[in-house]
């Protein structure tokens, strides 16, 4: 059943919908190609910390809106009022670094669906999912240099995680656009296909995903997030999480599916 959720803003809104064991963050705002405003960065949390907490829900995906690009950055027709001076950049910069933090802290598998333009925060967006899926015409670009500001420290740090800092140095100083094709060579996406292709993927990928033993690949991305260093590691979790997997009911049903040669059904218990 779909349940959109979330208040809209004047531009744009963060929508909500759980189908089944998936759980959908959309960036709706077509009228400027999925560009996110203040307000839209805001709710991205509170769509997370949904999702995680609905037991029905195995993976999150984030996506544009039907049809619509990925999300073409911040709104910066409201800069002038939003991102003015050092003190409401702050405040603004603060919103970007929760919107990264909930998607990279999720403890469920999150995917990015990307198609058109992922451009800007957007590419922080996807960057701080675990998984990125794009059609091959979709074009990126971090354009931070051609307007003087800068990105959150932690979300270049996802940058960096996927293609390394001397790619990622490249696309902030050069501010270049770079295809599909691109973005796959270098790791910043994980699988290209043909737009009219992209939802299928998607739907397989999440079907595949959801089909499997959800505390197994929360400990395995808790320790993977540790291994490389990404913001709020935390290795003791990690472990315990580990640790958890060994005592659950999922591990009992995994064994028993394998002895009466059967597929698994996983609760997360």
């Amino acid at each position: 059943m779909t349940q959109p959720r979330l208040a809209p803003t004047q531009e744009g809104r963060i929508r909500l919908d759980v189908l089944g064991a998936l759980g959908r963050i959309v960036i709706d705002n077509p009228g400027r190609h999925n560009a996110l405003s203040l307000a839209m960065w805001e709710a991205i949390p509170g769509a997370v910390a949904e999702l995680e907490a609905d037991p029905d829900v195995r993976v999150i995906v984030l996506t544009g809106s039907e049809g619509g690009a990925f999300a073409s950055g911040a709104d910066i027709s409201e800069f002038d009022v939003v991102r003015r001076d050092a003190v409401t950049s702050k405040t603004y910069e603060a919103a970007n670094a929760a919107a990264f933090a909930a998607l990279r802290g999720a403890e469920k598998p999150t995917v990015a669906v990307i198609r058109r333009f992922c451009m800007g925060g957007g590419v922080g967006l996807a960057a701080a999912c675990d998984i990125r899926l794009a059609s091959e015409d979709t074009a990126f670009a971090i354009p931070a240099a051609r307007l003087g500001l800068a990105y959150p420290a932690e979300a270049v740090a996802d940058v960096v995680a996927l293609i390394g800092p001397s790619r990622t140095k490249d696309l902030f100083f050069t501010a270049k656009r770079i295809d599909a094709a691109t973005a796959l060579r270098i790791g910043l996406v994980d699988d290209v296909v043909r737009d009219d292709e992209l939802d299928a993927a998607a739907a397989a990928y999440v079907a595949r995903v959801s089909a499997l033993a959800p505390l197994t690949q929360r400990a395995v991305k808790a320790a993977i997030n540790a291994s490389v260093g990404m913001a709020d590691a935390n290795w003791d979790r990690a472990r315990q999480m580990a640790e958890a997997c060994f005592v659950s009911a999922d591990y009992a049903e995994g064994r028993a599916a394998f002895r009466e040669k059967r597929e698994p059904i996983f609760r997360g218990r």
